[in-house]
């Protein structure tokens, strides 16, 4: 994918519409513009078997000031015995699974350099195997987020909220998963620089999550699920039609029924803004 891409493009756009690394965000490409994103999710618990590494390829595109379509693929490179709960991050999910959504952003008011928007999103999951590596039979899943929050030169703001159901294969059902952030980021005075000179924010993200159990065989798996806050630091680095962004998350509470609790959460994520004509 990233070969055609660089292959066909004529022109760049300005790597302007993109936030944090793990939490909801309202940014929205402009019309016409396309976003390649490349991510590195590693997720890893306390005991043997609970690692895990993706690469996932994202592909979005702007359909109007607004509106945008997104779609992601990933490669599982560790795949965990024990499946984590939740999300890897608000946008891209932990299962094995091609993802696609429709964004829309439904309010933006303007304060002078600064805006204050809501952004909802809608998406479904289509199971790329048969059976899981837990022995869960893998199934399609939906789900829908929103968030809103404010933008300006120095400081940034979102607060998000999202739902994702799992639909049931002869019995089989993975938990439903509650999910929400909160996302605070600051430009410093000497890094708050115009187009075409780098441009470098800081973040603290929140984020946090409620999985109910998961069914096997028609019967509930009372180990299963859970509840799970983390907590940590990210960056973001835009250059052009360049940006890379990483983080880490570290648990700030968790409460298992049975399942591994996790270390921490990390996330490197390379993207490419571009036109095509």
């Amino acid at each position: 994918m990233v070969v055609v891409i660089l292959c066909v493009l004529p022109r760049v756009c300005t790597a302007s519409g993109h936030g944090p690394v793990f939490g909801a965000a309202t940014p929205t490409l402009g019309k016409g513009g396309w976003q390649l994103d490349q991510a590195w999710l590693i997720r890893t618990g306390e005991q043997s078997g609970t690692e895990e590494q993706t690469l996932r390829t994202m592909i979005s595109f702007g359909i109007t000031q607004d509106l945008q379509i997104s779609a992601s693929l990933p490669i599982n490179l560790v795949t965990p015995i024990y499946m984590p709960r939740g999300r890897l991050t608000s946008t891209m999910s932990s299962m094995r699974e091609m993802e696609s959504s429709v964004s829309w952003r439904f309010h933006r008011q303007t304060m002078g350099s600064a805006r204050f928007e809501s952004t909802i999103t809608g998406g479904v999951g289509l199971p790329l195997e048969a059976v899981r590596s837990d022995g869960m039979r893998a199934t399609a899943s939906m789900n829908v987020s929103a968030v809103t929050g404010y933008a300006s030169r120095v400081h940034y703001f979102w607060a998000g909220a999202g739902y994702q159901r799992y639909d049931e294969r002869q019995g089989d059902k993975p938990g439903s998963v509650t999910f929400y952030s909160l996302v605070y980021g600051y430009r410093p005075p000497a890094l708050r620089l115009d187009y075409p000179k780098p441009d470098l924010r800081f973040f603290v993200e929140a984020t946090g999550e409620r999985t109910g159990f998961t069914r096997h065989h028609g019967f509930e798996m009372l180990w299963s699920g859970g509840t799970a806050i983390f907590v940590g630091p990210s960056a973001l680095l835009l250059y052009k039609a360049y940006g890379i962004s990483g983080g880490v998350l570290f648990p700030a509470y968790q409460r298992t029924n049975g399942d591994p609790p996790e270390r921490f959460r990390a996330n490197i994520n390379f993207t490419y803004f571009f036109w095509l004509d």
